[in-house]
């Protein structure tokens, strides 16, 4: 039994190892050549590993991209428990953009700003596969404030999400655009903080 556990703990390893190797080679691509030249081939060359590989881990090029977006470092629980008011619901759904605000950073320039193509179907939330965005874990928590009757919405949950994304993804494209030289921190908190006085009640 034992075996077993370190035998899959090893191929979790191995796994992990792989998509991080196949993600690099991505991230090395993109600082280089664009998104034009993400393909799966350079990609699979770059990292040193087959397309079946590629494929075993990961759907498309978007996929891969979507995958390293989505896993952001967990948002602590107790930011999230039930607000008592608006006021607290707004601060602790701008620390979760704060949260990925500095995964950007961590990610790079260049890595994000070849993510944010219009040709990178994984942004688009018709189609896009179900992982933990963070809009996901604020449309969830505001819902539960709702359900508890410790928070209003002045618009539908539809509508309110679909704004906030649109104010995270100008507040990314921004940061792009400049090379990293804005203040996204201020930034995303004084678009969101505005935006959200206006909606929560």
């Amino acid at each position: 039994m034992m075996s077993e556990k370190t035998e899959l703990s090893r191929q979790q390893q191995k796994s992990k190892a792989t998509k991080e190797k196949i993600f690099q080679a991505a991230k090395v691509i993109l600082k280089k050549k664009g998104y034009e030249e993400l393909s799966i081939k350079n990609i699979c060359e770059e990292a040193g590993v087959s397309n079946g590989s590629f494929y075993h881990h990961f759907k498309t090029k978007d996929d891969l991209l979507s995958y390293y977006i989505e896993e952001q470092p967990n948002i602590n629980p107790d930011i999230l428990e039930l607000p008592v008011n608006a006021a607290e619901a707004k601060d602790a759904i701008i620390r979760v953009y704060l949260n990925y605000v500095a995964y950007c950073k961590e990610l790079g320039v260049e890595f994000m700003a070849g993510y944010y193509d219009t040709k990178n179907q994984a942004l688009n939330v018709a189609i896009r596969t179900e992982r933990p965005y963070p809009i996901v874990t604020v449309q969830h928590y505001v819902e539960k404030a709702m359900e508890a009757g410790t928070l209003r919405l002045t618009e539908g949950i539809e509508e309110f999400t679909t704004d906030i994304r649109m104010i995270v993804i100008g507040n990314v494209f921004e940061w792009c655009l400049r090379n990293g030289e804005v203040d996204f921190e201020g930034n995303m908190t004084r678009s969101l903080g505005r935006y959200l006085e206006s909606v929560l009640l």
